[in-house]
């Protein structure tokens, strides 16, 4: 059977997580070529080698197949495996970039997966932990993935460029998913977020949360911003700061928006309180777009669509990002 199916063939570097996780969702092998041919420095990148290293580490059975120069890649799938794992992630991108695919992978799996990723947990380019958390495992319960062993837990936060931070998501076994109707975002009835600050002065963080304050409280009282102030061994190598916010509605709908300090030594400094209005501003962004699923996990939500059962489920998105 393996010889019948046939080898997608892609070219570039653009979308490689997703063509990953779908082959290993579908058993189908993949070639792709032509990697940055063109550039300089030719190839798959740090990051994107550590995402294959974890995607062989999650099945049982793959064979990946990589050229001399990283510009070909041949994946064929084995069987998702799962069970408890560690990974050293590539502190270029943030744990976010490993975990949104992890998500994607981990109810399909044989053994419920408990994973420890180590690396950069909140940064300017991928989604932080912290919205994963907030918005990703709600969604995932929605479809029937629950259950206590379902959880994303922060052990420490590790900033751009050196990183350091570790977080532990695991996640139970499902082979059948709930269809989902969900079309009615509803009001917005709170906002909750969190203000962290690694070896900075706690003061940012309060900062933070007075100018975010300053704006969302015109619209609605229930807002709970907590700070999240990490030292020593927790704090990771980097300093930072940074601020994730969520309104949820009465229909359970959950929006996020966040923002991070520019890494150490890397473009302007920025003062705590332009980043808690700017921060607030996104949100009301993220609301005015609508839908009942953020901009960050539409992907994760047409996907469990995908693989659910027969029956039609129906999800209201705003505006679909690039991405998606």
């Amino acid at each position: 059977a393996a010889g019948e199916v046939q080898c997608l063939s892609y070219t570039g570097c653009n979308f490689l997580r997703q063509r990953l996780v779908l082959a290993t969702l579908s058993g189908r092998p993949l070639k792709i070529r032509k990697i940055r041919a063109k550039e300089e420095d030719p190839g798959l990148r740090d990051f994107e080698a550590s995402f294959i290293r974890l995607i062989d580490k999650v099945t049982n059975g793959s064979r990946i197949e990589i050229n001399q120069t990283g510009t070909t890649l041949y994946y064929q799938p084995g069987l998702l495996y799962g069970g408890s794992l560690e990974h050293d992630c590539s502190p270029s991108r943030g744990i976010g970039y490993y975990l949104e695919s992890l998500l994607c992978l981990a109810p399909f799996m044989k053994h419920p997966l408990k994973i420890v990723l180590r690396g950069v947990t909140n940064d300017q380019v991928d989604p932080s932990v912290d919205v994963l958390k907030a918005t990703a495992l709600p969604l995932l319960k929605k479809f029937g993935i629950d259950g206590e062993s379902l959880e994303i837990k922060i052990n420490r936060r590790g900033m751009p460029p050196k990183g350091g931070g570790e977080i532990l998501f695991s996640c139970p076994v499902r082979k059948v998913l709930q269809p989902v109707q969900f079309t009615d975002p509803g009001k917005i009835k709170r906002i909750r977020g969190t203000a962290y600050s690694v070896r900075v002065s706690p003061q940012m963080a309060n900062r933070m949360v007075e100018s975010a304050r300053g704006i969302l409280n015109k619209f609605l009282p229930d807002i709970y911003i907590y700070t999240d102030h990490m030292k020593g061994v927790s704090s990771g190598k980097s300093p930072g700061f940074g601020m994730c916010l969520t309104a949820e509605t009465i229909n359970g709908t959950i929006l996020s928006a966040e923002l991070a300090s520019n890494p150490q030594g890397q473009g302007a400094a920025v003062l705590p309180e332009e980043l808690g209005q700017n921060c607030a501003k996104l949100l009301l962004e993220e609301v005015y777009r609508g839908g009942c699923v953020d901009s960050t996990n539409q992907s994760l939500a047409l996907l469990l669509m995908t693989l659910g059962q027969r029956d039609v489920s129906k999800v209201l998105l705003g505006p679909l990002s690039p991405y998606t």
